[in-house]
């Protein structure tokens, strides 16, 4: 039987919880939107949630709400999806990318100073693959600098980061504002859907109104107080989202009892790097990617994935690095070689089928598939 690369977890209490929504009056800008809110704020560790259509949404509102704009700087990570960067130029702002740690694969704290400038207003992190970046020395960093801090959780819901003082913080709560993604491949999900987390009363304001047309709350449905835009969760799916972040840390125990399966079945392989938590982090495990070691070649890492795809067994690289997306390429003058790191981990990354439900016996057999493919292809 063929093995997707993920999956989302579903019982009856989301089917249970959707219905209910389909059976009442109230499809959209209802309870169930703000019960969300308030249960992902708690959750997190904030004040504010504001539910909205994507981790996409959720990233573009928090640029434009902290005033980034026009010619502003951002620095951020160009190993990532793609949309981190499109939020900042969203608001014609520059993404100046750093790179990165060769073992996290986040935003190469050490790299960070050297890339400020006098435009400089922002730096904007990823928690990538659900493990937190280094959040004491980008607050200390943005603090001295004067610059403002955004998290980017969208793949990162529950992981935590042990602060200076001994404390465990979610991450989401780390920077001036974080965000979630629920989309089908995350650890929850919503459909599609995404939330802005902060301790700012004002943040979250403008981002609600935003979100919502540019309606102040308490204003009438045709008074607009600013530009905004359609970028609502409606009650259905925040009631799929409700019932997933009650069962979330059941989820993650499971992901988390996958990723250390993995572990184990890839130790004495030579040719791969398995990721691994380290102290003062509790990864939230969103996919499960693996490295072909140094050595080897993008075209050795493909074979591996055609290897594998003849098998019926879902896989993928991850990611394509960003400043070298066509369109970047072109607005930002970047060319290959700009990025080392970033571009030598692109070239050599394995996704493997991860999800909850996912088997230690198919856990296993995608290891032997694994091994097959790796058994033709040695460094050159």
């Amino acid at each position: 039987m063929p093995l997707p690369l993920s999956q989302p977890d579903l019982t009856d209490a989301e089917i249970t919880a959707v219905l209910e929504v389909l059976r009442s009056p109230r499809l959209a800008l209802g309870p169930k939107v703000t019960a969300f809110e308030q249960a992902l704020a708690d959750y997190s560790g904030c004040r504010f949630g504001v539910a909205v259509n994507s981790g996409t949404s959720a990233l573009h509102l928090i640029v434009r709400a902290l005033g980034i704009g026009e010619g502003d700087e951002v620095l951020t990570t160009p190993f990532s999806f793609v949309a981190s960067a499109n939020c900042i130029l969203f608001e014609r702002a520059v993404p100046v990318f750093v790179d990165i740690d060769p073992i996290t694969l986040n935003l190469d704290v050490d790299r960070v100073e050297a890339a400020i400038t006098p435009r400089t207003r922002a730096i904007l992190a990823v928690d990538i693959f659900g493990r937190p970046a280094d959040w004491a020395r980008l607050q200390e960093i943005s603090r001295r600098h004067g610059l403002l801090l955004i998290e980017d959780s969208c793949e990162a819901i529950g992981a935590r980061y042990r602060q200076p003082d001994g404390a465990w913080a979610r991450c989401g709560s780390l920077a001036d504002a974080g965000c979630f993604a629920f989309y089908p491949n995350k650890q929850m999900t919503t459909g599609e859907g995404g939330m802005i987390v902060t301790d700012n009363e004002e943040t979250a304001r403008l981002c609600r109104s935003m979100s919502n047309q540019g309606r102040d709350e308490g204003a009438g449905w045709l008074q607009h107080a600013r530009l905004g835009y359609n970028y609502r969760l409606s009650d259905l799916n925040c009631a799929l989202g409700i019932a997933q972040l009650q069962r979330l840390p059941e989820m993650l125990a499971a992901r988390a009892q996958v990723a250390t399966w993995y572990n184990e079945a890839l130790a004495d392989l030579p040719q791969i790097e398995t990721p691994a938590e380290r102290e003062g982090e509790e990864i939230s495990w969103f996919v499960y990617v693996v490295r072909l070691t140094e050595g080897h070649t993008r075209a050795d890492r493909d074979a591996v994935l055609a290897h594998l795809r003849a098998r019926e067994i879902g896989c993928s690289d991850y990611f394509t690095p960003i400043h070298l997306q066509p369109y970047l390429r072109e607005q930002l003058s970047h060319a290959p070689g700009d990025f080392p790191v970033t571009e030598s981990v692109s070239a050599r990354t394995v996704a493997l089928p991860f999800y909850n439900r996912l088997t230690r016996e198919q856990v296993a057999e995608v290891s032997a598939a694994l091994q097959e493919g790796l058994a033709t292809r040695s460094p050159r």
